[in-house]
């Protein structure tokens, strides 16, 4: 999910500043996570939400693999429940979006639309955003029956005919959740086999409303007012055609949203932080968790994980500083 922490030339007005041990970017289960670590550290955290709650946590209708839920919880759910024991504890949630940082010197400068917050420890957890296809009629068709969201958009497609691109766990989880709606779910995957863990696999094959495409990639969406079919290409035979298709959702991986940091903090090819130990980014004081440093696993778990470990290292940060 897009927290939309973007690069914008901050206004040139003098604004109202406010000092803060620690500011958090981001509110999905990472940032969530590290603002309880360090609320119940007493350093009244501070967490950025951006334009959106959740995370791409939030999307997600089910989350069956996180511990503690035997019959699942829901995306939102889970986010507001760690939301509800973070304020708790004392960190205050803002619903406001950084535009520009400058961590050159500490206190590190965080601008938001708002204000400008002077941190002691600041906590990078701005996750990522759904890839795109960059095909023909995704862009024009998006909210028209190009999806990124089963969650939000699949009550629109009661009885009709979808496609999910991707073969990952998101395409199959979603796919899925989308057979409660469609009467048909079409998995597309360019490769001959799926990503997706076992079991998975398993109940997806098992769905009887579920059919898989295999070595086949999109071409192009076609439509005008909406989504009506889609042109796919077999890598194999190259043979190009159009499916009949009411709706195309797309879950073909992320993209980190580091754009504000780059320059500042050292990152990887693909606009990843890079960790060194126990969650330091290169810049002592900057710490990260979740989907901005984790290309690997991008599980909930994992990402409430990193960003307990990155509050305790703030912690543990701001009171070496402080002999």
């Amino acid at each position: 999910m897009n927290l939309s922490f973007n690069k914008i030339t901050p206004e040139s007005t003098q604004k109202e500043q406010e000092h803060v041990r620690v500011l958090i970017l981001g509110a999905g289960p990472a940032g969530l996570s590290a603002a309880v670590y360090a609320a119940r550290a007493e350093l009244s955290p501070v967490v950025l939400t951006g334009i959106s709650f959740g995370g791409q946590a939030a999307l997600t209708n089910t989350i069956e693999n996180y511990p503690g839920f035997p019959d699942g919880v829901g995306g939102t759910q889970l986010g507001e429940l760690i939301k509800a024991q973070a304020e708790h504890f004392g960190a205050s949630i803002v619903y406001d979006s950084a535009i520009s940082v400058d961590l050159s010197h500490r206190p590190f400068s965080i601008k938001t639309y708002s204000k400008e917050y002077l941190a002691d420890a600041l906590i990078i957890a701005t996750g990522a955003s759904p890839n795109l296809l960059n095909v023909t009629g995704e862009k024009e068709l998006t909210g028209k029956g190009v999806s990124y969201c089963a969650t939000c958009d699949g009550w629109f497609f009661k009885n009709k005919d979808i496609f999910v691109v991707g073969g990952g766990d998101s395409a199959l989880e979603e796919g899925i959740f989308l057979t409660r709606f469609g009467s048909s779910v079409t998995i597309v995957h360019r490769r001959d086999a799926l990503r997706a863990g076992v079991l998975l696999q398993k109940r997806a094959q098992e769905n009887s409303k579920i059919k898989f495409v295999l070595n086949t990639v999109p071409l192009a969406i076609e439509g005008t007012d909406k989504v009506n079919g889609l042109k796919v290409k077999n890598v194999l035979t190259h043979e190009e055609t159009i499916q009949k298709a009411d709706g195309v959702f797309i879950f073909i991986g992320s993209t980190p949203q580091t754009e504000l940091f780059k320059g500042q903090v050292e990152m990887d090819a693909h606009g990843y932080l890079v960790l060194k130990n126990q969650m330091e980014t290169s810049v002592p004081g900057v710490f990260a968790a979740g989907e901005a440093a984790d290309s690997i696993y991008r599980q909930v778990v994992t990402s409430t994980g990193m960003g307990a470990a990155a509050a305790i290292q703030a912690t543990k940060f701001l009171e070496n500083d402080e002999k």
